[in-house]
């Protein structure tokens, strides 16, 4: 049975599918680059035993208040991107295994000052780091308007894409935009009203993806974890949207972002990772004590002794 995690501030999802999955070793080293609330960090470490490490990675400094005091345990609070350097620093050439839990926490979802909610009306902030120069309201009022366009189609797959950042950058001409409700109110009247919260979603998180630069993280990520996790070491990454998922997947079926199937020189497909399953969802059990979980998708990979690049 898993411990208490703290919940207020992010109750984490497919817990125990996505622990399971790590097929963790008594004494292995392992990596959670999203700690959040601490509650996959929690698990893992009940099942280590004495010799066993666990790095944890959030570039939010307000997850620092949940860490554990355990000292198998060191939260470092950086970019996952910087994976490996930070891993070098800590004497760790490789490792067993590594859990990612994509996306935002509740915590900064219901905090109302991050400007990540379309339910609060907040400053468009949006960073997970705070230490960054740049925000949400910076990209609204700056972007030309094909550059919004291009971003809330890509990063948001919003319909009418140049419809909204039209409105937008009409706006902005008035007065800057600077909170999440103002934001809402210019884009409403564009939007049909039986989708309008699902589309101011989609909207904010384009914006999100942007700010934070996710995509970019989560490829580098991936691209340093055949690095790192040893042959036999398991992957674990929960996704939430198809552009995460979809880079996810083709990583682990061709070890590349395009999908395309690399042979040798004898004709043998090079995979740094096969899978151990179909992905995993969650229970509508699950669903319904944590509505967030709903379009979570958990897929799981071994290392291969296939040569990193």
């Amino acid at each position: 049975m898993m411990t208490a995690n703290n919940n207020t501030y992010h109750r984490p999802v497919l817990l125990e599918a996505a622990v399971d999955g790590l097929n963790i070793r008594p004494d292995g080293i392992y990596v959670d680059v999203t700690f959040g609330g601490g509650g996959h960090s929690r698990a893992i470490l009940e099942r280590l035993g004495p010799e066993g490490r666990l790095i944890a990675f959030d570039r939010d400094a307000d997850a620092a208040a949940n860490a554990p005091g355990d000292e198998r345990f060191k939260l470092i609070t950086a970019d996952y991107r910087f994976l490996k350097n930070y891993l070098r620093l800590e004497g760790i050439g490789q490792i067993d295994g590594l859990l990612a839990d994509l996306g935002i926490s509740s915590h900064q979802i219901d905090t109302a000052s991050r400007g990540f909610s379309t339910r609060f009306d907040g400053p468009l902030d949006m960073r997970m780091d705070r230490s960054e120069a740049r925000t949400a309201a910076d990209i609204v009022n700056t972007y030309d308007e094909q550059a919004l366009a291009r971003l809330l189609a890509d990063y948001g797959e919003v319909p009418h894409a140049q419809v909204l950042a039209r409105a937008i950058v009409k706006q902005r001409a008035e007065k800057p935009i600077r909170t999440t409700g103002q934001l809402a109110e210019i884009l409403a009247p564009h939007l049909p009203a039986k989708l309008r919260n699902r589309r101011l979603a989609q909207v904010f998180q384009a914006l999100r993806i942007e700010v934070n630069g996710e995509l970019e993280s989560l490829k580098q990520l991936l691209e340093q974890a055949v690095k790192v996790i040893r042959p036999g070491g398991r992957l674990a990454v929960i996704t939430y949207h198809s552009l995460e998922d979809r880079l996810v997947k083709r990583f682990i079926q061709t070890g590349n972002f395009t999908g395309e199937v690399r042979k040798d020189f004898y004709g043998n497909t090079r995979r740094p990772f096969r899978k151990t399953g179909k992905f995993i969802t969650p229970s509508p059990e699950e669903i319904a004590t944590n509505p967030r979980a709903r379009s979570a998708k958990l897929r799981v990979a071994e290392r291969t002794d296939e040569p990193a690049e």
